[in-house]
């Protein structure tokens, strides 16, 4: 921002008590002009800041000056931070603040500048009633400032309804407009803040600290809100940085915004040249079946047209033809597997009975050979003296013996009778 000095005018009338604005209006008022003044010295290092102090109690006619144009930050917020509020009860037909009577005052200390070279602005707090003020002095008081090339922002807090009208017309006769002149360049702004809202919230996109020039005034309609009226970004281009600030930020911040741009230009050609290829395309193909229509080679224009449709019905087939070949070789291999099954089982089936055959002869001459070794007595003593505890010379075993081989002689005569 180019070089400035401001005169910041706090309200410190006991209206700034109420609690209508967190957590009061004196210090919501506070943290505003900090912002301000922080914004002011940051945005260029020779611009200054003073602070007066309106609905003193002191010999000034409403006003007390804290601090004259300085650019030492410390003085600036020492005297902010000490603004009291002023006891002194307010008079019948007066308001709690001279508005026109505070502005004169900043007037002359603006005079009384160290740096002539800058531009000069007010700031005017505003929350107390201003009833009994006469919107004739707003006036005057508004042209004396455009006559002085004084700009002034004003911002009202509570009290809206009574203040709002008035301080509008002290704008405007400050920008040397009428409130019907929306093209004409305003300098000057008014910033109204609703109960509710914190006033740094509000500041922060409205022309005060964006440093716009045309908007005359900014009105907020709801919390957290702000109004119409506020310029374009004097920064856009910078990406909102300031470049007397950081000078190396704004320019790489520049220079990328400017490579984008260029890069999405060409994004845009390519695609154009892309629809264009398209649009060329669909017109040749269109052209070729006109050709073949004015031709009368009306079989090659349906070709073209149902060429999709042709290529459908041939894989149809021959997905077909695929599905009968695989149902043939199906059938011939399961009678064949069932052929197989079928001697599989009469196989199975004599082998089955020669194996039987074979059993019941081999039984015969087991049998027989068993009952010769039991006969034989010498067998008969081994295997019960490799018995545990049995005497084959135990009587009683010698008489079962003797009997089991009287029967086994028997039945063999038997045998062989019928044989005979």
């Amino acid at each position: 921002m180019p070089l400035e000095s401001c005169m910041v005018l706090l309200d410190t009338s006991e209206f700034m008590r109420n609690g209508d604005y967190i957590p009061t209006r004196l210090d919501a008022q506070s943290d505003a002009a900090n912002m301000i003044v922080n914004q002011k010295t940051q945005s260029n290092p020779e611009s200054t800041v003073g602070v007066i102090a309106m609905s003193s109690s002191g010999p000034s006619a409403g006003a007390e000056l804290l601090v004259s144009p300085t650019d030492d930050l410390g003085k600036i917020l020492s005297a902010l931070h000490g603004v009291p509020l002023c006891g002194k009860m307010v008079e019948s037909g007066k308001d709690a603040v001279d508005v026109a009577a505070s502005v004169q005052v900043a007037t002359l200390a603006l005079k009384h500048r160290r740096n002539k070279n800058g531009a000069q602005r007010i700031v005017l707090f505003v929350g107390s009633p201003l009833d009994c003020a006469d919107s004739r002095s707003l006036v005057k008081a508004g042209k004396q400032l455009k006559k002085n090339n004084v700009f002034i922002d004003v911002i009202a807090m509570g009290e809206l309804e009574g203040n709002e009208p008035k301080l509008r017309e002290l704008v405007d006769a400050a920008n040397g407009t009428t409130g019907n002149d929306d093209g004409a360049e305003r300098n000057c702004h008014l910033v109204t803040i609703p109960a509710g809202v914190l006033p740094s919230d509000v500041l922060v996109s409205s022309p005060i600290l964006r440093g716009d020039g045309g908007g005359g005034g900014a009105n907020v309609g709801g919390a957290g809100g702000t109004g119409a009226g506020g310029g374009g970004d004097a920064f856009a281009e910078y990406g909102g940085i300031d470049p007397n600030m950081d000078p190396e930020l704004a320019m790489a911040l520049r220079v990328s915004m400017e490579e984008e741009r260029a890069r999405q230009e060409r994004a845009a050609a390519l695609s154009n040249e892309t629809k264009e290829e398209e649009n060329s395309g669909d017109a040749a193909n269109a052209d070729q079946i006109d050709v073949a229509a004015e031709s009368g080679d009306i079989n090659n224009v349906d070709a073209m047209n149902d060429e999709d449709a042709l290529l459908q019905q041939a894989l149809a087939m021959s997905m077909a033809e695929t599905e009968n070949q695989g149902g043939d070789a199906g059938g011939n291999g399961a009678e064949g597997m069932d052929t197989g099954a079928e001697d599989e089982d009469a196989a199975m089936q004599m082998a089955l009975q020669m194996s039987m055959q074979a059993e019941g002869e081999e039984q015969p001459s087991t049998r027989g050979s068993a009952s010769g070794q039991f006969q034989d007595p010498a067998f008969v003593s081994n295997l019960l003296g490799s018995l545990p505890g049995v005497n084959p010379n135990d009587p009683a075993i010698q008489e079962a013996l003797r009997k089991a081989n009287e029967e086994s002689d028997k039945n063999e005569k038997k045998e062989d009778g019928n044989d005979k």
